[in-house]
């Protein structure tokens, strides 16, 4: 494992990426490439209090967030992967496992593995919450917080996750 899983059994939501960046893999931390937006929009979106680092990223289950990839033996661009390492089978069990309240992929790539490997669907999925769940985990598309996918990037689908995690810390305040 390149990078550890950040998962802990119930949290909000889980963030899945494809896999760790060059950057990321020398950092040994999570979206750690400079021009990576991913801990940004986490505050941007309303996620965090605060702008973490990504040498933070061990700090987010106590906001009720998790991290993983897909892919947890290689490193580097997506078009660089070989598609037999996206090990979606691994992914679906530590879902079962820790039953997050919904999971949001990084990428169109992330969720098109999931969802082709899973359900059988192809093509490119849209932003935001998904119409299917998985075993009543809701399902997020997000758009990649990579620098190489900026002319994308929008940050309406973070703030829409970042509500429904709202929305659970809210609701697990009133429990007794």
């Amino acid at each position: 494992m390149l990078i550890p899983d950040v998962l802990v059994p119930g949290l909000h939501l889980v963030f899945c990426g494809t896999a760790p960046s060059r950057a990321s893999m020398a950092a040994k931390a999570y979206y750690a490439k400079p021009g990576n937006a991913f801990w940004p929009s986490l505050h941007a979106a309303g996620f965090t209090p605060t702008r973490l680092t990504p040498q933070e990223y061990p700090t987010l289950p106590g906001l009720g967030l998790g991290l993983t990839d897909l892919n947890k033996t290689q490193f580097g661009n997506d078009v660089d992967l070989d598609p037999a390492a996206y090990d979606v089978a691994a992914f679906v069990e530590k879902m079962r496992r820790h039953r997050p309240g919904a999971v949001a992929f990084t990428s169109k790539t992330a969720a098109s593995v999931f969802l082709a490997g899973h359900f059988g669907l192809v093509g490119s999925p849209v932003y935001g919450r998904q119409a299917q769940d998985f075993e009543g985990i809701v399902l997020f598309v997000l758009p990649s917080p990579s620098g190489q996918a900026r002319r994308f990037f929008t940050l309406g689908p973070w703030r829409e996750a970042a509500a429904f995690v709202a929305q659970r810390r809210t609701a697990s305040a009133r429990l007794p």
